[in-house]
Protein backbone atom coordinates (compact mmCIF):
# COMPACT_ATOMS: atom_id res chain seq x y z
CA UNK A 1 0.00 0.00 0.00
CA UNK A 2 1.55 3.44 -0.93
CA UNK A 3 0.90 6.10 2.23
CA UNK A 4 2.29 8.97 -0.32
CA UNK A 5 1.29 10.34 -3.82
CA UNK A 6 3.83 9.25 -6.87
CA UNK A 7 2.75 11.78 -8.95
CA UNK A 8 2.87 15.75 -8.55
CA UNK A 9 -0.44 17.25 -6.96
CA UNK A 10 -3.04 18.76 -9.50
CA UNK A 11 -4.59 21.91 -8.89
CA UNK A 12 -8.53 21.61 -8.62
CA UNK A 13 -11.33 23.62 -9.32
CA UNK A 14 -13.48 24.14 -6.37
CA UNK A 15 -17.40 22.95 -6.43
CA UNK A 16 -19.64 25.33 -5.46
CA UNK A 17 -19.82 24.24 -1.80
CA UNK A 18 -16.07 24.89 -1.64
CA UNK A 19 -15.80 28.17 -2.89
CA UNK A 20 -16.12 31.48 -0.79
CA UNK A 21 -17.72 33.34 -3.71
CA UNK A 22 -18.96 34.60 -5.74
CA UNK A 23 -23.22 35.22 -5.86
CA UNK A 24 -24.12 38.63 -5.74
CA UNK A 25 -24.46 41.15 -8.51
CA UNK A 26 -24.00 44.81 -8.59
CA UNK A 27 -27.66 45.39 -9.03
CA UNK A 28 -27.79 45.14 -5.64
CA UNK A 29 -26.05 47.96 -4.28
CA UNK A 30 -26.84 51.66 -4.34
CA UNK A 31 -25.32 54.37 -5.68
CA UNK A 32 -23.59 55.96 -2.75
CA UNK A 33 -23.16 52.72 -0.85
CA UNK A 34 -19.39 52.89 -1.25
CA UNK A 35 -18.83 56.05 -0.83
CA UNK A 36 -19.04 56.79 3.34
CA UNK A 37 -18.45 60.39 3.03
CA UNK A 38 -21.05 61.01 1.05
CA UNK A 39 -24.26 58.37 1.73
CA UNK A 40 -25.13 59.88 5.48
CA UNK A 41 -24.39 63.73 4.93
CA UNK A 42 -27.33 66.34 4.23
CA UNK A 43 -27.36 67.72 1.72
CA UNK A 44 -24.04 70.58 1.35
CA UNK A 45 -22.99 69.37 4.16
CA UNK A 46 -19.36 66.81 4.51
CA UNK A 47 -18.34 64.61 7.60
CA UNK A 48 -15.07 65.77 9.56
CA UNK A 49 -12.01 64.24 9.28
CA UNK A 50 -9.46 63.07 6.79
CA UNK A 51 -10.50 61.78 3.63
CA UNK A 52 -9.65 58.83 2.83
CA UNK A 53 -9.85 55.73 -0.24
CA UNK A 54 -9.27 52.10 1.28
CA UNK A 55 -8.97 49.69 -1.95
CA UNK A 56 -7.36 46.33 -2.72
CA UNK A 57 -8.24 42.58 -3.78
CA UNK A 58 -10.00 39.50 -2.43
CA UNK A 59 -8.44 36.79 -3.39
CA UNK A 60 -8.46 32.80 -2.88
CA UNK A 61 -5.44 30.48 -1.61
CA UNK A 62 -3.82 30.08 -4.66
CA UNK A 63 -3.61 33.94 -5.38
CA UNK A 64 -6.62 34.04 -8.24
CA UNK A 65 -9.47 37.00 -7.59
CA UNK A 66 -12.68 36.10 -6.28
CA UNK A 67 -14.94 38.29 -8.23
CA UNK A 68 -18.44 39.24 -7.13
CA UNK A 69 -17.79 38.40 -3.64
CA UNK A 70 -19.59 41.42 -1.09
CA UNK A 71 -17.86 43.25 1.33
CA UNK A 72 -19.40 44.96 3.94
CA UNK A 73 -17.49 47.54 6.31
CA UNK A 74 -18.38 49.39 9.75
CA UNK A 75 -16.21 52.05 11.40
CA UNK A 76 -16.04 54.80 13.97
CA UNK A 77 -16.21 58.22 13.20
CA UNK A 78 -13.42 60.71 13.23
CA UNK A 79 -13.49 60.91 16.48
CA UNK A 80 -14.17 57.28 17.72
CA UNK A 81 -17.69 57.30 18.39
CA UNK A 82 -19.86 54.60 16.51
CA UNK A 83 -23.10 55.88 15.31
CA UNK A 84 -25.51 53.21 17.48
CA UNK A 85 -27.66 53.81 20.21
CA UNK A 86 -25.51 51.90 22.63
CA UNK A 87 -22.48 53.38 22.15
CA UNK A 88 -20.98 55.24 25.53
CA UNK A 89 -17.70 57.24 24.56
CA UNK A 90 -17.83 60.75 25.38
CA UNK A 91 -16.82 61.77 21.61
CA UNK A 92 -19.05 63.66 19.90
CA UNK A 93 -21.39 61.82 17.06
CA UNK A 94 -21.30 63.38 13.44
CA UNK A 95 -24.65 64.06 11.82
CA UNK A 96 -23.07 63.74 8.63
CA UNK A 97 -21.37 60.54 8.68
CA UNK A 98 -23.11 56.86 9.56
CA UNK A 99 -20.20 54.57 9.38
CA UNK A 100 -21.30 51.71 7.11
CA UNK A 101 -21.07 50.54 3.93
CA UNK A 102 -20.81 48.05 1.29
CA UNK A 103 -19.49 47.16 -2.03
CA UNK A 104 -18.57 44.05 -4.84
CA UNK A 105 -15.38 42.79 -6.24
CA UNK A 106 -15.01 42.92 -9.48
CA UNK A 107 -13.72 40.61 -12.06
CA UNK A 108 -10.48 41.07 -10.95
CA UNK A 109 -11.46 40.51 -7.59
CA UNK A 110 -11.21 44.28 -6.59
CA UNK A 111 -13.36 46.60 -4.54
CA UNK A 112 -13.03 50.19 -3.17
CA UNK A 113 -14.84 52.69 -0.95
CA UNK A 114 -14.05 56.25 0.05
CA UNK A 115 -14.65 57.20 3.78
CA UNK A 116 -13.29 59.52 6.54
CA UNK A 117 -10.27 57.81 8.72
CA UNK A 118 -11.77 56.65 12.17
CA UNK A 119 -10.61 57.66 15.23
CA UNK A 120 -9.22 55.43 18.22
CA UNK A 121 -11.18 55.39 21.34
CA UNK A 122 -10.81 53.59 24.47
CA UNK A 123 -11.57 50.08 25.32
CA UNK A 124 -13.79 49.68 28.62
CA UNK A 125 -12.20 46.58 29.99
CA UNK A 126 -8.97 48.00 30.72
CA UNK A 127 -7.61 50.85 33.15
CA UNK A 128 -6.49 52.89 30.28
CA UNK A 129 -6.83 50.96 26.81
CA UNK A 130 -7.50 52.14 23.62
CA UNK A 131 -8.23 50.74 20.25
CA UNK A 132 -6.23 51.70 17.38
CA UNK A 133 -8.30 52.79 14.65
CA UNK A 134 -9.64 50.61 12.54
CA UNK A 135 -12.70 49.39 10.25
CA UNK A 136 -14.66 46.43 10.46
CA UNK A 137 -14.67 44.14 7.36
CA UNK A 138 -17.47 41.34 6.20
CA UNK A 139 -17.21 39.15 3.67
CA UNK A 140 -20.13 36.73 2.00
CA UNK A 141 -19.53 34.15 0.30
CA UNK A 142 -22.52 31.48 -1.51
CA UNK A 143 -24.56 31.97 1.75
CA UNK A 144 -24.96 34.10 4.40
CA UNK A 145 -23.29 31.22 6.86
CA UNK A 146 -20.18 31.78 4.94
CA UNK A 147 -19.86 35.15 6.15
CA UNK A 148 -15.95 36.38 7.50
CA UNK A 149 -15.55 38.84 9.89
CA UNK A 150 -12.02 41.08 10.32
CA UNK A 151 -10.82 44.18 10.88
CA UNK A 152 -8.26 46.59 9.14
CA UNK A 153 -5.45 48.60 10.86
CA UNK A 154 -3.48 51.88 9.40
CA UNK A 155 0.06 51.22 8.69
CA UNK A 156 2.32 53.25 11.45
CA UNK A 157 -0.18 53.28 14.32
CA UNK A 158 1.08 53.03 17.89
CA UNK A 159 -1.95 51.87 19.02
CA UNK A 160 -1.80 48.75 17.09
CA UNK A 161 1.25 46.70 19.62
CA UNK A 162 -0.55 47.54 22.48
CA UNK A 163 -4.19 46.98 22.24
CA UNK A 164 -5.32 44.36 24.33
CA UNK A 165 -7.65 42.74 21.50
CA UNK A 166 -4.60 42.91 19.06
CA UNK A 167 -2.12 41.16 21.98
CA UNK A 168 -4.54 38.06 21.94
CA UNK A 169 -3.32 37.17 18.31
CA UNK A 170 -0.03 35.19 18.73
CA UNK A 171 0.71 34.74 15.25
CA UNK A 172 2.88 38.54 14.55
CA UNK A 173 2.54 37.78 10.82
CA UNK A 174 -1.11 37.23 11.17
CA UNK A 175 -1.48 40.67 12.54
CA UNK A 176 0.55 42.77 10.23
CA UNK A 177 -1.98 41.36 7.32
CA UNK A 178 -4.48 43.40 8.92
CA UNK A 179 -2.69 46.58 8.61
CA UNK A 180 -3.23 48.57 5.44
CA UNK A 181 -0.12 50.00 3.87
CA UNK A 182 -0.50 53.87 2.78
CA UNK A 183 -0.67 53.94 -0.72
CA UNK A 184 0.10 57.14 -2.61
CA UNK A 185 0.15 55.56 -6.29
CA UNK A 186 -3.67 55.22 -5.12
CA UNK A 187 -3.89 58.52 -3.06
CA UNK A 188 -6.05 61.52 -4.84
CA UNK A 189 -3.91 64.77 -4.76
CA UNK A 190 -5.59 67.48 -3.13
CA UNK A 191 -8.26 65.35 -1.75
CA UNK A 192 -7.61 61.89 0.00
CA UNK A 193 -4.87 59.53 1.13
CA UNK A 194 -5.17 55.70 0.05
CA UNK A 195 -4.61 52.41 2.20
CA UNK A 196 -4.32 49.08 0.78
CA UNK A 197 -6.03 45.73 2.36
CA UNK A 198 -5.97 42.65 0.16
CA UNK A 199 -8.25 40.31 1.75
CA UNK A 200 -7.19 36.74 1.30
CA UNK A 201 -9.93 33.60 1.84
CA UNK A 202 -7.74 30.76 2.64
CA UNK A 203 -4.44 28.99 2.87
CA UNK A 204 -0.73 29.80 4.75
CA UNK A 205 -1.33 33.63 4.06
CA UNK A 206 -4.95 33.61 4.98
CA UNK A 207 -6.16 36.84 6.60
CA UNK A 208 -7.28 36.58 10.46
CA UNK A 209 -10.59 35.72 10.56
CA UNK A 210 -12.69 36.75 14.12
CA UNK A 211 -15.58 34.13 13.59
CA UNK A 212 -12.53 31.36 11.90
CA UNK A 213 -9.60 32.05 14.52
CA UNK A 214 -7.17 29.61 12.80
CA UNK A 215 -7.67 31.94 9.49
CA UNK A 216 -7.87 28.82 7.03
Amino acid sequence: MLRSPTRALLSLEGTKSEIAGPVFGHNMLHELDNDLILNYARPGEMPIGPRILVHGRVLDESNRPVPGALLEFWQANAGGRYRHKKETYLAAIDPNFGGVGRTITDENGYYWFKTIKPGPYPWPNGVNDWRPAHIHFSVFGHGFAQRLITQMYFEGDPLIWICPIVKTIPDKSAIERLVAPLDMNASLPMDMLAYKFDIVLRGRRSTLFENRPEGN
